[in-house]
């Protein structure tokens, strides 16, 4: 597990583990990541002045997740102070690819890249992300890494 140091513009949003989040063996359940990850997305969008209400309401779209890929490098227990970092890797006209990694004290434990697409609510067809979510995207752009790093 290496340390993480997330990009300036990375968003940050600190979560507890409860005896819920756990399964049998005291550490938390594979898919509480998920629902981690999106109420982070959720407050990342909202920090930054694009909640997803919004999208739906103004424009009747929203974002679906369309692919997720999970790195499980290390466990996170009952009681654990994690902090979720979201950052966007890149941008297209109707998706967006997403990086969130979860940390105990610096060191990464889980990884998740996800694409979401921007739908309408009417039909489920992809459509361009509006000018304000995209805007908001771009703030928790990861930097790009130096050559040859």
């Amino acid at each position: 597990m290496k340390l993480h140091s997330p990009s300036a513009a990375a968003h940050a949003y600190p979560l507890r583990i409860y005896y819920e989040d756990t399964d049998a063996g005291g550490v938390v359940y594979h898919a509480n990541y998920l629902r981690f990850a999106e109420r982070a997305r959720t407050e990342a969008l909202r920090d930054i002045g694009a909640p997803h209400a919004e999208m739906a309401s103004l424009h009747g779209l929203m974002f679906m997740v369309r692919r997720v890929k999970l790195d499980y490098l290390a466990p996170a227990r009952l009681d654990d102070s994690l902090l979720v970092v979201t950052e966007t890797r890149s941008i297209r006209a109707a998706s967006a690819e997403l990086r969130q990694s979860f940390l105990r004290d610096g060191r990464v434990l889980v990884v998740l890249d996800i694409e979401l697409v921007c739908v309408r609510l009417a039909d489920g067809r992809p459509v361009r992300i509006p000018p304000r979510w995209r805007q908001a995207l771009e703030q928790t752009r990861l930097e790009a890494a130096p050559s040859g790093a």
